[in-house]
């Protein structure tokens, strides 16, 4: 089975560098076939298996990223993603904290949890109880000044669906952003936690069951067995230690910006690119990308 190493970087110095560089490295290049402005694929005679080491070696220290796999299945019919540091650029949670005046020790709590050091549940306990007594009016404002998706995100989310995936965002975070990043960025349903209130303020406390890392991944299962599908045939993309059983699950586990407990087992980065990355990865090509 022949391999296809995807190349995608916003510096087309660095993405012909490393197409040269790579040439030279790995055996039987067979063909370089260009997806869009910034993008291509390698295709090489050798077992993907055989060509990472190869590979690590001559894009290092360059910012590209790229995949490698083989070149059957690429397209995923099923797309499970995260929401904070995401599909969106900030995290919700420490947002909150921000306009409730404790922002600087909530941050440090999310950082640990995102990292894998403090269970995910509890964490998120912890955090939520010192949100008690933000006005609920607080949450939409929050949304309207902070909250933004990242370069890509509608148009990764809506060219899959225009493909014929599915797309679910998956969020530890809660319902009430979910439901509107979904709604901005195309996705077809939202699952997140719900942060319970009186009518007027928050009351610091977290709706049970919480969604954390396996609930993810439970996401995963259901869906693709709902859908007819595999695990294999799923995208799961994210950044923190609680996307990493989806991550690792998926036939295709992508981290985007990641802690390093997840780039170290996700099958691709994206580190330099936009969420489009991800689009090449599966082969598509720029002509092809929804509008947006």
């Amino acid at each position: 089975m022949p391999a296809v190493v995807t190349l995608v970087s916003p510096s087309a110095d660095a993405l012909r560098d490393a197409v040269e560089a790579l040439r030279s490295r790995l055996p039987d290049v067979k063909s370089v076939d260009e997806l869009g402005l910034g993008a291509v694929d390698l295709v090489s005679a050798a077992a993907p298996g055989d060509l990472q080491g190869e590979i690590t070696a001559a894009l290092a220290g360059r910012p590209v990223d790229h995949c490698l796999q083989s070149p059957e299945d690429r397209r995923k019919r099923l797309l499970i993603a995260d929401m904070d540091s995401t599909i969106i650029s900030c995290e919700c949670l420490d947002e909150l904290a921000d306009y409730a005046g404790v922002k600087a020790e909530i941050v440090a709590v999310t950082e640990r949890a995102m990292r894998g050091e403090l269970a995910f549940e509890p964490a998120l306990r912890e955090r939520v109880a010192r949100l008690k007594g933000l006005p609920i009016q607080t949450l939409q404002q929050c949304y309207d000044e902070r909250v933004h998706l990242n370069p890509g995100a509608a148009t990764f989310v809506q060219t899959m669906t225009r493909h014929g995936a599915k797309a679910l965002l998956v969020s530890g975070g809660f319902g009430f952003f979910t439901e509107r990043v979904a709604r901005a960025a195309g996705f077809s349903e939202n699952r997140g936690n719900t942060l319970l209130d009186d009518g007027e303020k928050l009351l610091g406390l977290v709706g049970e069951p919480i969604l954390g890392r396996e609930a993810k991944l439970a996401a995963l299962e259901t869906e693709a067995e709902a859908l007819g599908l595999s695990a294999q045939d799923a995208l799961a993309i994210g950044d923190g230690a609680n996307d990493l059983a989806m991550i690792t699950a998926a036939g295709l586990g992508v981290a985007y910006r990641a802690k390093p407990v997840v780039a170290a087992q996700a099958d691709a980065r994206v580190d330099h690119g936009d969420l489009t990355t991800v689009l090449y990865f599966q082969g598509y090509r720029q002509a092809e990308f929804a509008a947006i």
